[in-house]
């Protein structure tokens, strides 16, 4: 089951490792903020869930299991909603995406003001 666990973790610093690179190499800031909201995400995520196997199996601490697994489910929740708000917010700033983007349907469903 150590396996499993290591596993898990050398995902997570994959998905932090390429979310990395994704910031340093796309070309605008709508396309890093997608790749910085996957590192939270997908980085953090197989971290807690081979904690949390750890926690249990190892350790046999079901207090620590429980708080891996709200912590897990919250940040599944709160970080994609927390880069969409921020993505709305720079877009309502008026942050231009790269001459590369080919259509924005974005600006069509938000309220003009």
């Amino acid at each position: 089951m150590r396996i499993v666990i290591d596993i898990l973790i050398v995902i997570s610093l994959f998905f932090a490792f390429a979310g990395t690179v994704g910031i340093i190499r796309m070309p605008d800031e709508y396309c890093r903020m997608q790749s910085s909201t996957n590192v939270a995400t997908l980085g953090v995520v197989g971290v807690i869930i081979g904690g949390l196997l750890y926690s249990i199996i190892y350790l046999g601490n079901v207090n620590m299991a429980v708080k891996l697994a709200v912590m897990g489910l919250f940040y599944i929740i709160t970080n994609p909603i927390a880069g969409h708000a921020i993505a709305k917010g720079a877009y309502k700033h008026g942050v231009k995406a790269c001459e590369q983007t080919t259509c924005d349907h974005y600006g069509e469903d938000m309220v003009k003001e």
